[in-house]
């Protein structure tokens, strides 16, 4: 069960997007220096298939991408929620989720997401914006991750 603390639009998350970001609680993770914390409490609202899609609806027209941040106590109902979202929009909507996981969990469907984030977070070597940090996102383009982290990168 995935269950959220909140919603912004971001236009850094996901390259050339404009994304619904949706914070999900209940983070297994306990990155030390997490900038949001907060998220590993069991709090919020469930998000389920007929959440999100309200959510996404209330912002129609104005979204380019639904990321989900977090999600890495249940990576089933990630992808079930996914599944959800390229069954109603298809190709249209593009999706993306951020997870402190090393790796995709086995029997994972990267073709469900255009954007992937891992890698826990690990102060020391910085967030994405840095070159010496540990976490990756990549672009999904035929079922294959392709790593952009470099473009997060100040030049």
């Amino acid at each position: 069960m995935l269950k959220y603390a909140g919603t912004d639009i971001v236009f850094q998350e996901f390259p050339d997007e404009v994304t619904l970001a949706i914070n999900l609680t209940r983070c297994p993770n306990n990155c030390p220096g997490c900038h949001s914390s907060y998220l590993k409490e069991d709090a919020g609202p469930i998000l389920d298939e007929v959440a999100l899609l309200s959510l996404i609806a209330d912002y129609r027209g104005e979204i380019t991408c639904v990321g989900l941040m977090g999600g890495d106590g249940d990576p089933a109902s990630v992808m079930r929620l996914f599944d959800c979202v390229r069954l109603t929009y298809g190709d249209t909507l593009r999706t993306g989720w951020y997870s402190g996981r090393e790796e995709l969990p086995k029997g994972f469907k990267p073709e469900l997401f255009d954007y992937v984030k891992l890698g826990p977070y690990i102060e020391s070597m910085g967030p994405l914006s840095s070159p010496t940090t540990n976490q990756k996102l990549y672009r999904v383009e035929d079922g294959k991750l392709c790593d952009i982290t470099q473009r997060f990168w100040k030049k």
